[in-house]
Order: C-alpha cells, then sequence, then structure tokens
C-alpha cells in the first residue's frame, strides 16, 4: 500500500493570498484568484514536486473564527478537518495590511492543534519591502517573506518544508551485499467522474453522499461551491477521482468575476472526465438549464448519467397532491400529470379525510423517465438514476452504472465483427429514404474510443443524413453495449467510379 504523502495545508484570513500560493507550489490554476474575498471555501487538493520529492498541498478557505454565518462556519469546520490530518501548517498574511488581529488569534488557533506551522508573509515584492515581515517576527514561529504570484521566496518554504517532512537518510548498504528486491507498484489510472448541473441542484450533496464524509460545503444558497473539489475513492476494487464542480449557469445570470471563473472551471472539469454525472432537481423537472448544460457534455464526447435528485421530495409531493384530488402537477415544474392516477391505478385513496394517498412509485418513475426522455431526446442512451443525496436512497445504483459507462466508453469492437455484423443483421434500405440514393456502406472499421469512434466508407458523396446516422447507432446499441457513451461516426467516400475510369484510360 502506497504510504500517505505528508500534508502541508494552507491557512489563513480571507483575501491574503492563500490560493496563489497553492497554485504557485502546484504548478497549476487549480484554485480561482480574484480580489474579492471568500472565494475559496472547500478544501482543494493537489500535489507538488520539490527536489525529487512530492508532498500533498491543501488550500483552504479565509478563517474567520467567530463568524456566525453558515458560509464562514462551514468554512471554519472544513479547514478544521485539513489541520487534523497536516504535517505542517502554513500561516499566510498580508505583508501590505500588516500584523492584525485576526492573524494573532489564526496562530494562537494553530498552536492549540499542536500542529507545526510557519508562517508565511505574501505580498513582498521586492528586498526593500522585507522589512515589512518584522513585525511578524513576534509570534514567535519561523517566518519567511514570499511572493506567491511570482514565487519569489517560495524555495526557502519548500526546503524548511521538506527538513520537517523528510526522515533521517537510510545507511548505505555494506559492499557485496544483495539489494533487497523491490516491487513497484502498478498504477491505474482511476475513473474521472464529474458532478455537473445547475446551481443548488444537490451536487455538493450527491458528492458527500459518493464519498461518505461531508467532503464538500452544502448550504441553501445557490452558488455556494466556486472551485472543482477532487476527492479520490476506492469502491469494489475501482479507484475513482469525483469532481463537484460550480454551477453552471447562463452569462448574464453571473456578475461577480469569480462566478464566471467558476463556470469556466466547472466546463474544464467536464472535459476531462470519463463519465459525467449530470444532476436534475427532483422537485423542478428539467429546464432549459439542464438541457444546455446536457449538450455540453453531449459535444465534449463525455458518458453521461442523468441524476435525478431529490426524489424523496417529488415523491412526497406526489403523494400530498393525490391525496388532496389534484393529480395536477403544477405547469412550471415540467412534470407529467399523473394520468394513470386518474384512472385509479397508481394511486389507492385513503377512507380518511386528511391522510396520504399511496402512490405507485413505479409508475411514477416510469412517467417521470418518459418525461425526460422526450425533452433530451438527443440523450436517449444515457441512464437515468432517481435517488436522494441527502438520505442515500437508491444511491448504491449509481457505482455500477458508472462502471458500466466508463468500459464502454473504452470498448473496442474488432473489424472482422463490425463487418459480420454489418452484414449479417443490419438492413441498410431500412433507413434508406426512398428518392434518395441507394446506400451502400462497404467496410467500416472502429477508428478510436473516449468516444467509440466509427469510420464509415460508403457510396454517398455528401455526409449520411442525421436520421440515418441514427439508424445505424440505434442498431449498433442494439448489439454491442454503449451504455452512457456518444457514439460517433466520420465518412469516406470510396471513389470507385473514379478508380473505373482510370483503369479504362490506361487500357486503351
Amino acid at each position: 500500500m502506497t504510504a500517505r504523502l505528508p500534508s502541508l495545508v494552507i491557512v489563513g484570513r480571507p483575501n491574503v493570498g492563500k490560493s496563489a500560493l497553492f497554485n504557485r507550489l502546484t504548478g497549476t490554476r487549480r484554485s480561482i484568484v480574484t480580489n474579492e474575498p471568500g472565494i475559496t471555501r472547500d478544501r482543494i487538493y493537489g500535489k507538488a514536486e520539490w527536489r525529487g520529492k512530492t508532498l500533498e498541498v491543501v488550500d483552504t478557505g479565509g478563517i474567520l473564527p467567530d463568524e456566525k454565518a453558515l458560509i464562514p462556519q462551514e468554512i471554519f469546520r472544513q479547514a478544521q478537518v485539513a489541520i487534523n490530518k497536516a504535517t505542517l501548517l502554513v500561516l499566510v498574511a498580508d505583508s501590505q495590511a500588516g500584523l492584525t488581529p485576526l492573524d494573532e488569534e489564526l496562530a494562537r488557533l494553530l498552536r492549540g492543534a499542536g500542529k507545526p506551522f510557519v508562517l508565511a508573509v505574501n505580498k513582498i515584492d521586492s528586498p526593500s519591502q522585507e522589512a515589512n515581515a518584522a513585525p511578524f517576527h513576534s509570534l514567535g514561529v519561523p517566518v519567511f517573506p514570499i511572493t506567491a504570484e511570482h514565487g519569489t521566496g517560495v524555495d526557502d518554504l519548500l526546503d524548511h518544508a521538506l527538513a520537517q517532512f523528510v526522515a533521517a537518510a537510510q545507511p548505505h548498504p555494506a559492499e557485496g551485499a544483495q539489494l533487497p528486491s523491490v516491487e513497484l507498484p502498478t498504477e491505474i489510472a482511476p475513473i474521472e467522474v464529474a458532478i455537473i448541473g445547475r446551481p443548488n441542484v444537490g451536487k455538493s450533496t450527491l458528492l458527500n453522499c459518493l464519498v461518505g464524509e461531508e467532503r464538500s460545503i452544502v448550504s441553501p444558497i445557490p452558488g455556494t461551491t466556486m472551485d472543482n473539489v477532487d476527492t479520490e475513492i476506492a469502491r469494489g476494487g475501482r479507484n475513482y477521482r469525483i469532481v463537484d464542480t460550480a454551477g453552471i449557469r447562463r452569462k448574464g445570470k453571473t456578475t461577480l468575476v469569480a462566478e464566471k471563473l467558476s463556470v469556466v472551471m466547472a466546463r474544464r472539469g467536464l472535459d476531462r472526465c470519463d463519465v459525467a454525472l449530470l444532476v436534475i432537481d427532483g422537485e423542478q423537472g428539467v429546464t432549459q438549464g439542464d438541457a444546455t448544460i446536457a449538450g455540453y457534455a453531449e459535444q465534449s464526447g463525455r458518458s453521461l448519467i442523468l441524476v435525478v435528485n431529490k426524489w424523496d421530495l417529488a415523491l412526497a409531493a406526489a403523494r400530498e397532491a393525490a391525496a388532496r384530488g389534484d393529480f395536477n402537477q403544477p405547469k412550471a415544474t415540467g412534470w407529467p400529470t399523473h394520468s394513470s392516477a386518474k384512472r385509479g391505478k397508481s394511486v389507492k385513496h385513503s377512507s380518511r379525510r386528511g391522510e396520504s394517498a399511496a402512490v405507485d412509485s413505479g409508475k411514477l418513475i416510469f412517467d417521470y423517465e418518459k418525461m425526460i426522455r422526450a425533452k433530451l431526446k438527443f440523450l436517449s442512451y444515457a441512464p437515468i438514476v432517481f435517488l436522494s443525496a441527502k438520505t442515500g436512497e437508491r444511491a448504491e445504483k449509481l457505482f455500477p452504472l458508472i462502471n458500466q459507462c466508463a468500459d464502454a466508453r473504452r470498448r473496442r469492437i474488432p473489424t472482422p465483427t463490425l463487418n459480420d455484423w454489418l452484414k449479417q443483421e443490419v438492413d441498410l434500405q431500412r433507413g434508406s429514404t426512398p428518392k434518395s440514393r441507394p446506400v451502400r456502406i462497404y467496410y467500416v472499421t472502429q477508428a478510436k474510443t473516449a468516444p467509440p469512434t466509427f469510420l464509415l466508407f460508403t457510396n454517398q458523396k455528401m455526409p449520411l443524413h442525421f436520421s440515418y446516422e441514427r439508424f445505424l447507432e440505434n442498431q449498433l446499441r442494439a448489439k454491442f453495449d454503449f451504455t452512457g457513451t456518444p457514439v460517433r461516426f466520420v465518412h469516406r467516400l470510396r471513389k470507385r467510379e473514379r478508380r473505373a475510369r482510370v483503369a479504362s484510360r490506361g487500357n486503351e
């Protein structure tokens, strides 16, 4: 088993440059950096390489210990989780603001945690400004003047960190002694899973449900998650990296710079995943925003699972409506009317007034799924899961589906198998229109995977009509398992007539 990496945790009050330091140490742009305070809220994990050693770097939100509002309290709680697991703490302060009472309060808090910590005084832009770091020596810990944006002084900070992390060197073996055999671990790439959707549909709650801990902050305030929150877990012998992304909204709905950046980061999280979980609010139904995000996932070639969250609330609303005798859901929700309930098939009315009626959940799921398919026709291949991320009901269905979609995404069909299927099982005339030139496909081969892409050699001078492609796709899916993943076709015209003309001229 791989040893756990030493953890360097960055803490501090809001807007002192913690995320800039995290990005500098990890060599990435994982954390959003703006002038707006309070952007980072969850724990952001990354890795830093320094002098041949690897260490884990954790970015935390700005800490306000005495703040009573919900989000600052959750930020403080998330930071405490990282502090408890830290090997070394780096308290970041702003040299331009000087030593503030909040910096002193955080230093006392870190001493109480019993963890070693150092002070990184940020925004020392020139040697002449190093005197600004002098007041911070009163805290009695090592002080490192740095400029996180440009990297000045960061090397000294990393050298000190390695001195804390690296154990004493092992003694050299005696000359002529046989070295012990070393078995190198085999690293298997984890399945990349991105949780996407509109703001406030339950993405962070779903992440916490899947990983089994409160990894991401959950609040009723839309837009709570700003950065992408990565978490690696293992289930059933397979590894997963699950990313909770910020809610994707229309450009006209984003005002703050951080909101615009969070949408960009969410799109990046989608582009690097294998399987996307599109979370839909079970109370509101499929909205235009959901359809737009689904289009992003389909265009990017990601495998997709539609997750209808808050199913417990939708079921409770249906029971209340049945008890009142009001079977019509509000039109704003976009959910279907319970026509079967009107016929008395799905609903059993209570004999006493005020008691909730029994609703056939299976029939309700069937009706809801039919409505989703009608609104998202281009995602007919995507499986649908109805669950409650808050209670965990039906959430166990997700991991087998994720595995199935990830395997289908990488499935490669041998060329002889494809051509045998095309010749023996596909009636090409069924997909042709009466007035068009009959379609002939001479040869088919799979060009690549992720997503599966097939190369077609046909007798057509123009690309095949989308309806014919859909016909081929349906036939292909009926034969081979491509659950949850899009299928692409690339056309190549086989120029038989031109070759025949060249051959006839040669004979003359």
